[in-house]
């Protein structure tokens, strides 16, 4: 009873807080002051009529009968026997449908009902974090990457929380599973209520405006706390950096360079993916090297060259290496090793012939600033290239823009399809580069297809319609955030893989690597060892694990949750 109670005094509370809801309030009374009104002048003239008749009632049973007649309940104890009061009884029965049926519930849910369930849904998120946090990522919008952001530091166990000023989106989110706070990200007031003073970091993914707003507002109150901004114009670097954010992003300039890179012919035969440390990171389809049709075995790749295959992907597929993996044809493979190991792999594997042609074109679909950045960065090589673009506003003048729909075969042949090495595929619309990727792939089936995806989910519908290589937008920002926050570890967002450093585990001290069975219990590959003496990249697998050296590894973050969990 006492709970009831306190319930009721609470929700009775809220009617009194805001001018709105005592707007609703006053409302509300009056319809039920002029309901309560007409029932009490159909009482009246009850017993006026009643007397009429040569009968008399009490006056609860005046108010008795027009509730019953008015709600058309209708009980038939008491009713008129003259004309003059059956009319009567018509009236108040209309009446009542009118007001206690319709007007009455859309008054009572439009002023009462609707505006409590909207106060309470904003207020099941929370407006302030616990004083005892540390250590935890502020996020002001989500969008794709702050969204696979969200993921990867579940996964990592890092505290993290998403403020927005719209209650109702808030309570949304907060329904959805994510963390959110309610509050103005312009307001200092906010970031002092999210301990922004003790957070890990502070992302801000939303305009170059707003970011501009939210980094001048989180250094009001902290000095060092790192703010990992986006930038959407080139002439917003600078201002963004001014309030002293630790890094910023162009994430669409980042994304088209890298598609670009990926281009067969460009730079060195082998691709560099990433590094860490003096580590590097290096990819290369098989059917340009003479490994195609070989099992790793028979390559003697860590003899003739020092570097390693840490994984091969074969359309999206990561598979660990094994001593019988079969290389194909169609196969990226995945190699570690110094600068000067990769150097010596193209020198004993690259197979001649296959160096980029200078009159052959790569065709870029899509001209917005995915597309512009690729072109850009395939310029800086001196590789000739073609935008397709069909928003007129977007394209270009002079011969590298054509005016046209992609998915217009004379559009492509005006293009360079024909002759085209490489096809990247940039527009923003997932559905749109499927059906891109598709088209592209039945009308040159050797072309090398490159394609970008915004979400995550579509890499894999990417790859069944014929990408050789998709790289996700979601993935990159969120993985270039990680590299940010944990020093320790480099995501690749090429692949949805990581390499991470780890001190040796005290139960393989004294083990070769190969008595600890790391990649078969774990899917980790130990691609390095490093020490005193620096970076030893691919160890030997039989000499023994010293206890003071740090592992570092390459893995999927469930292979990494694995060996974290197992050793």
């Amino acid at each position: 009873m006492q709970f009831v109670m306190k319930f009721l005094f609470s929700q009775l509370a809220f009617f009194s807080q805001t001018s709105g809801a005592r707007r609703n309030q006053r409302l509300l009374l009056r319809f039920l002051l002029f309901l309560t009104g007409m029932i009490s002048i159909y009482s009246v003239l009850f017993h006026v009529l009643m007397l009429y008749e040569g009968r008399e009632y009490s006056w609860v049973t005046g108010f008795y009968w027009a509730l019953t007649v008015m709600s058309t309940l209708g009980f038939g104890d008491i009713t008129f026997h003259s004309d003059l009061g059956l009319v009567f009884t018509i009236i108040v029965l209309v009446t009542g449908i009118i007001f206690m049926l319709i007007v009455l519930p859309f008054t009572f849910i439009q002023f009462f009902w609707v505006p409590w369930l909207e106060e309470h849904a904003k207020n099941r998120a929370p407006k302030q974090l616990s004083p005892e946090i540390r250590d935890h990522v502020i996020i002001t919008n989500l969008d794709p990457i702050t969204m696979k952001l969200v993921e990867k530091l579940e996964r990592r166990n890092y505290e993290y929380v998403i403020v927005t000023g719209d209650q109702q989106y808030g309570a949304e989110l907060w329904d959805s599973g994510y963390k959110v706070v309610i509050g103005e990200p312009d307001d200092p007031e906010t970031f002092r209520r999210l301990r922004v003073e003790r957070a890990a970091m502070v992302v801000a993914t939303n305009d170059d405006l707003i970011n501009t707003n939210i980094s001048f507002t989180v250094r009001e109150i902290s000095e060092h706390v790192p703010i990992v901004s986006t930038a959407d114009n080139e002439h917003s670097l600078d201002i963004l950096k001014f309030p002293g954010n630790t890094q910023v992003f162009q994430f669409m300039k980042m994304l088209g360079e890298s598609l670009a890179e990926r281009t067969q012919g460009f730079g060195s035969a082998t691709t560099r993916v990433s590094n860490f440390d003096k580590l590097l990171i290096g990819e290369i389809s098989a059917k340009r090297t003479s490994l195609a049709g070989k099992i790793i075995a028979e390559t003697d790749l860590r003899q003739k060259s020092g570097a390693i295959i840490i994984g091969l992907w074969e359309k999206g597929n990561f598979e660990v290496p094994q001593p019988e993996t079969m290389i194909h044809p169609s196969t990226l493979l995945l190699l570690a090793g110094t600068e000067e190991q990769l150097v010596m792999f193209e020198k004993y594997y690259t197979l001649p012939g296959t160096e980029y042609s200078g009159d052959d074109p790569v065709l870029i679909l899509g001209g917005g600033r995915v597309g512009v950045a690729a072109a850009g960065r395939l310029k800086e090589y001196g590789i000739p290239y073609r935008i397709v673009e069909k928003k007129g506003s977007l394209a270009g003048a002079g011969n590298d823009f054509i005016h046209g729909d992609a998915a217009d075969l004379n559009v492509l042949k005006q293009a360079g399809i024909e002759q085209a090495r490489a096809v990247i595929i940039t527009t923003h619309n997932d559905a749109m580069n499927i059906y891109l990727s598709f088209y592209c792939r039945q009308l040159r089936p050797e072309v090398q297809l490159i394609c970008r995806a915004t979400n995550e989910r579509n890499v894999a519908k990417l790859h069944m319609a014929g990408a050789d290589l998709v790289l996700s937008y979601a993935s990159m920002g969120a993985n270039a955030v990680i590299n940010v926050l944990k020093t320790d570890e480099i995501s690749m967002f090429t692949e949805g893989l990581n390499i991470f450093s780890l001190p040796m585990p005290a139960v393989l001290a004294g083990k070769t690597l190969v008595e600890s069975r790391i990649r078969p219990l774990t899917g980790c590959s130990v691609v390095a060892i490093r020490n005193a003496q620096g970076l030893l990249v691919g160890p030997d697998p039989m000499i023994p694990l010293n206890g003071d050296d740090d592992l570092i590894l390459i893995g999927t973050t469930e292979a990494e949750k694995k060996f974290t969990d197992l050793f």
